[in-house]
């Protein structure tokens, strides 16, 4: 008996938008996700490549089509077309680069002038790299914007799938949705040490406690 297979037009689809400085990881990020990879599509007039990232859940398959600058921010802002209809979006820095995350700010304020309003994910990439600038105590921007946020690593694969898990729940309407399998990644590049894994993951609990500081900046 052949097994049913719902068609890929029917699957449900959003846009993710993904922004952060260059360097961040942002390309081998969404690469690690096999099929995606493999399926992506180049927006010449946008200088963009679309990565269609699907992923199995409790309440059936969900494609997220990721927007992967190829390295346009480098000069400068994004156009707005890169931004229109966007679903969500995950911004990502490097906590080995302080610069990275301080920039985070601007490019909130790009996403929220075009896409007002739709879930967003921080994530701090290279969190596999024990020589870390920017700690789990300085990372408030997301407390502040009432974002999500997630210490990531791309080359170990590191908590890959939660950002997009975090994004499914609230598009979905579901904050019990779960992946009811993971997704077919490419082999880690790296190994994740398992106790600085346990170290990074107590910090940032630690962290989530503290009180914000009562600044007027509104920016970090």
């Amino acid at each position: 008996m052949q097994q049913q297979t719902t068609p890929v037009q029917d699957i449900p689809t959003f846009k993710c938008i993904l922004v952060g400085d260059g360097g961040t990881g942002k390309t081998t990020f969404v690469k690690r996700h096999l099929t995606g990879e493999f399926e992506k599509k180049y927006v010449a007039t946008l200088g963009v490549e679309v990565h269609p990232l699907v992923f199995d859940t409790t309440r059936g398959r969900i494609r997220f089509n990721v927007w992967d600058t190829a390295g346009q921010e480098k000069f400068g802002g994004l156009r707005d077309g890169y931004y229109i209809q966007g679903q969500c979006a995950i911004l990502m820095f490097d906590v080995t680069s302080r610069v990275t995350y301080k920039n985070i700010a601007q490019w909130y304020r790009d996403l929220v002038r075009v896409c007002d309003n739709i879930p967003m994910c921080l994530c701090g990439n290279k969190a596999d790299v024990k020589d870390r600038k920017v700690k789990a105590k300085s990372i408030t921007f997301h407390r502040k914007k009432n974002l999500q946020y997630y210490d990531i690593s791309a080359k170990s694969n590191y908590n890959f799938e939660k950002p997009f898990l975090w994004l499914a729940r609230k598009l979905i309407g579901d904050p019990n949705l779960e992946f009811v399998a993971m997704p077919a990644l490419a082999p880690p590049e790296v190994t994740m040490d398992p106790e600085w894994q346990q170290k990074l993951e107590s910090e940032m609990k630690e962290a989530q406690n503290v009180s914000l500081p009562d600044d007027e900046d509104d920016d970090l």
